[in-house]
């Protein structure tokens, strides 16, 4: 049974995989619901999905019908208006089936332009917020892929009242040593604050060297299962809750086998992995 850590201030358990529901674009629900019970029968209880997901939502809906009050469900919107976050929050709940999130977040923030248009009067956050007031979800987060990422959130998380952020934490980015800097940071000040933080990427190899790409991944990801159980013992030795699941449901049992075996590293162990590992900087990786 997979472990859990605290989300930060939600008062939340987290499973440490957290199930990425992008696994699930292409619609296929009979496939969804077999993955989906499976990963819970396995400990998983929290559920990451975004309309930006291909045909997710609509995926996992009648799964989630039968499991619901077992898993804290996080949505997300890529619109950075009031308007259009609003629009694509109601249209996510219409379509999962469901009357609130859990974590509704700010999704693939990629620099301060992009932060300060989402925050500004009139952004985006002000639905969240205004969804948060009426019950329509819980807590209020933000995510992002870029090797910008988490010094815009040390900008984020000092500026609006976000529960949570989600970055990447797996080698192929922390090989680069301004975003292992500024990711340390990040992490100092998401404890002090109890912000509960969330990894992507840690099953990301590098990006993928040409156009033959098996996996829907974004990335070419780690397969071999050694390998990918020191890939998450890496991730699970910062201070985070967990790690998204990758973007392909035929990589779902690798990632929950490594996410039971796992022992998070120690500092010094983590330090002989980073310069061991094969890795390769993912900065283009969105």
């Amino acid at each position: 049974m997979l472990a859990t850590r605290p989300l930060g201030r939600t008062g939340h358990l987290s499973s440490v995989a957290i199930l990425g529901c992008c696994a699930f674009a292409d619609g296929d629900a009979a496939a969804a619901a077999v993955a989906v019970r499976d990963a819970v029968a396995r400990g998983v209880n929290h559920l990451d999905v975004a309309p930006s997901y291909g045909r997710a939502e609509s995926a996992i809906a009648p799964v989630l019908a039968e499991l619901r009050q077992q898993v804290f469900l996080a949505g997300k919107t890529m619109e950075r208006s009031r308007a259009g976050a609003r629009a694509e929050l109601e249209g996510s709940l219409a379509r999962l089936g469901v009357d609130r999130f859990d974590l509704y977040q700010l999704h693939a923030v990629t620099s301060e332009r992009e932060l300060e248009t989402a925050l500004h009067p009139g952004g985006a956050l002000e639905a969240i917020l205004e969804a948060r007031d009426e019950g329509l979800t819980r807590f209020v987060g933000i995510t992002g892929h870029f090797l910008e990422a988490p010094r815009v959130f040390s900008h984020a998380v000092a500026e609006a009242p976000f529960d949570t952020v989600m970055f990447p934490l797996g080698a192929g980015h922390l090989t680069d040593p301004r975003y292992r800097r500024a990711a340390e940071q990040l992490l100092e000040r998401c404890a002090d604050a109890d912000i509960g933080v969330m990894a992507i990427k840690a099953l990301a190899r590098r990006p993928w060297p040409d156009d033959r790409r098996p996996y829907s991944t974004w990335y070419e990801p780690i397969e071999d299962p050694a390998e990918a159980e020191r890939a998450v013992a890496f991730t699970l030795s910062f201070p985070i809750a967990g790690f998204a699941t990758p973007c392909d449901r035929r990589l779902l049992p690798l990632a929950l086998a490594a996410a039971e075996a796992a022992v998070p590293m120690t500092p010094e162990e983590r330090t002989r992995y980073l310069a061991e590992v094969t890795a390769e900087p993912l900065p283009a990786m969105p």
